[in-house]
Order: C-alpha cells, then sequence, then structure tokens
C-alpha cells in the first residue's frame, strides 16, 4: 500500500508563486510513474506534470515555462514549482504514483490552489 500526502496548496495572487509538496510513504524510485494532476470545478481532472521510472520528465502545454517538477529521492518527496500563476490554475492538485508490475494507481487526497486577487 502506497500512502501520499500533498501538501502546499492555497490562497495566492495572480502572478505568484506555490510550492506543492508530495510524500510517499515509499521509496519513489520504486514507482513506475509519478504526476501531479489537477481538477478544476466542473472539469476533468488532467495530467500537469510527471517523472517516468527514468527519471524522465513531461509537462502539459498549459503549464510548460511556469511550472517546474522536482523530486528528492531521500525525502521520497515530489514537489511542484508554480510559478507566475494565473486564474485558470485555480483547482485542486493531486499527486499520482503507479507502481508494480500490475501499475496500482495511488492517490493523495488533494491540496486545493486559488489564485485569485
Amino acid at each position: 500500500q502506497v500512502r501520499l500526502v500533498e501538501s502546499g496548496g492555497g490562497l495566492v495572487q495572480p502572478g505568484g508563486s506555490l510550492r506543492l509538496s508530495c510524500a510517499a510513504s515509499g521509496s519513489i524510485l520504486s514507482f513506475n510513474r509519478m504526476d501531479w494532476y489537477r481538477q478544476a470545478p466542473g472539469k476533468e481532472r488532467v495530467l500537469v506534470a510527471g517523472f517516468s521510472s527514468t527519471g524522465i520528465i513531461n509537462y502539459a502545454i498549459f503549464v510548460k515555462g511556469r511550472f517546474t517538477i522536482s523530486r528528492d529521492n531521500a525525502k521520497n518527496t515530489m514537489y511542484l514549482q508554480m510559478n507566475s500563476l494565473k486564474p485558470e490554475d485555480t483547482a485542486v492538485y493531486y499527486c499520482n504514483a503507479n507502481y508494480g508490475r500490475s501499475n496500482l494507481e495511488y492517490w493523495g487526497q488533494g491540496t486545493q490552489v486559488t489564485v485569485s486577487s
């Protein structure tokens, strides 16, 4: 069983920054993938950024150049640095891990990010 705990969300003005954290209960190097998703009110959950098992990073086009994903393997924690935030970035941000030969999916509880003046 993998437990993921997100933190770092909050209210920020347009143009501001936040850093989200996702702490995992096990070694993040054992995951097939580890990703950030977000879900805005009334919309589907979408991929924001993530790591493959080999460390390859991908970003959604709508965050490229503004968000940076990183990880600290020793702390089993993944981060999402979000800069130049826009109102349309408002959403609940979720951490996801894909684990094992059966590609089991694990989700955190989410952290709310609100961008508003």
